[in-house]
């Protein structure tokens, strides 16, 4: 029998658990919470005994005591910009996280996990956590003085992915060069140069492709123009970029595979919509290949999109000529963190310290402007 890893991921409205048997999943569940039962709490850290107990419910009912786990691992929320790979859970995570301001239930996964783990003093990880930024320095300057890029991105599943595309190929990541474009309710593409996503969009701040329900890119000026004409809110202008903006806006849905049964009836609006998404990522993907110079050792499609075979098929045909396609289709976040608990324990990869020190501070070379 190999490790037995306990998954979390906690999110607005449930709670992601998953126990692996090493990389081997035993089970999986997504835990809901009521909306009765969240009302109750003012803040998302307040929620913290309420979903440690929803967990411990949970595992009672799957007849699994924490004496059987031997690592915890989970997506843990506003860690702040670090590098990528695997960071022991400590007091220091857990304070930094729940003093972040940030109220999203995401900062609930160092704790929760730092909670249970130290019952019966085992180790808890954090995996490639969602602020991870590994940016190069020229991938961040932009046009407009004092606003530069961030890496906002699908950190976890992007990394991964890379990781199998890399083992079939008979590489590590480490060794690679990767393009990974994951195209769920959001949308990334990101370049992977030797175990550093170098480059990427941002899926929460509005750049790159369209996506089911995000904007993407857009011209400026006529959203400016939308801002300032006082028939729009803020909340709704952000709303379009991060929520109802994408395919929900143009053609009224995010889903796949409603898309493909209306192009299907002759839906010509809602096919070039799609296929002007999956254009956006094929483009996208040719501008990463010039980041590595064209030596890109593969590139891999996921997300649940990537389910689609008019999307998948449309992407392969405008980038099949850059490297080999691997498709990786679906969210493979819990298998994520339980490969990365395995790799620790083995000693595959080093487990790093939190300090609570960003990996990118802002400009500090002489002309910087200040970040806006």
């Amino acid at each position: 029998m190999g490790y037995k890893i306990l998954t979390l991921s906690p999110g607005s409205t449930s709670t992601k658990v998953a126990l692996f048997d090493d990389t081997k999943e035993i089970f999986r569940l997504n835990v809901t919470h009521p909306a009765e039962e969240l009302a109750k709490f003012d803040q998302a850290a307040d929620q913290f005994d309420y979903r440690k107990q929803v967990i411990l419910d949970a595992l009672a009912e799957q007849g699994v005591g924490l004496e059987e786990i031997d690592a915890y691992s989970g997506y843990c929320g506003s860690m702040g910009p670090t590098v990528g790979g695997i960071f022991a859970i400590d007091d220091t995570v857990c304070d930094h996280v729940m003093n972040a301001g940030v109220n999203h239930p995401a900062i609930l996964g160092a704790p929760l996990l730092h909670a249970l783990a130290q019952v019966h003093g085992k180790p808890a990880y954090a995996v490639n956590q969602p602020d991870t930024d590994e940016l190069n320095d020229v991938a961040r300057i932009t046009g407009y003085p004092g606003v530069y890029r961030k890496s906002h991105v699908h950190c976890l599943n992007q990394k991964e992915c890379a990781i199998r595309c890399a083992t079939e190929m008979g590489k590590t990541y480490e060794e690679g060069t990767f393009i990974v474009a994951h195209v769920g309710g959001g949308l990334s593409v990101a370049c992977h140069d030797h175990g550093r996503m170098v480059d990427t969009n941002d899926v929460l701040e509005g750049s790159g492709p369209f996506a089911p329900n995000r904007s993407g890119d857009v011209p400026l000026k006529p959203v400016v123009k939308l801002a300032f004409s006082g028939e729009h809110t803020k909340k709704e202008i952000d709303g379009v970029i991060g929520k109802t903006g994408g395919l929900v806006g143009l053609v009224g849905t995010d889903d796949a595979r409603q898309i493909d049964a209306r192009i299907e009836q002759g839906d010509e609006w809602a096919k070039i919509c799609y296929e002007a998404m999956a254009y956006q990522v094929a483009k996208a993907i040719g501008a990463f290949a010039t980041v590595l110079k064209g030596k890109v050792d593969g590139i891999v499609l996921t997300g649940g999109v990537s389910h689609d075979p008019f999307f998948v098929n449309y992407v392969t045909e405008r980038v099949k000529w850059i490297a080999p396609i691997k498709v990786y289709a679906g969210d493979f976040e819990m298998d994520a963190l339980a490969a990365g608990a395995v790799r620790a324990l083995n000693g595959e990869e080093g487990v790093m310290t939190y300090t609570g020190e960003p990996s990118w501070k802002g400009f500090t070379m002489e002309g910087a402007i200040p970040e806006a």
